[in-house]
């Protein structure tokens, strides 16, 4: 009697992994006008996401002389104003983000100390 002899399968491959979507920053700066501190804020704020986002932001400008309704949403006291919305929780920061350690602790960027 002959020996049967089972058909083996190949072991299935596991599909490689996707990338992992690389987290995005939504930022909205708050201005009233084009102020030179208000340039400054913007001018600022787009030097810390290249430097330190790559690539991976989204600046928004408001300006508040034209759509004053909308300082109501982020609440909204002083100008300028940079307001972080993902993905983390709201942060925001005040002033024209000349102090990149500052901004970079308080958007949760860079750890304290």
């Amino acid at each position: 009697m002959a020996a049967v002899k089972k058909a083996t399968r190949a072991p299935a491959r596991k599909k490689p992994a996707a990338p992992a979507k690389a987290e995005m920053f939504k930022l909205k700066l708050y201005v009233a006008g084009q102020t030179p501190k208000s340039i400054r804020a913007f001018a600022n704020l787009k030097v810390l996401c290249e430097e330190h986002l790559n690539g991976r932001y989204e600046i928004e400008v408001i300006d508040l002389l034209e759509h004053p309704h909308l300082a109501r949403g982020d609440q909204i006291v002083a100008i300028p104003t940079v307001v972080m919305q993902l993905p983390q929780e709201v942060r925001q920061i005040i002033g024209d983000l000349s102090d990149t350690d500052r901004v970079l602790v308080g958007l949760a960027l860079q750890p304290v100390g």
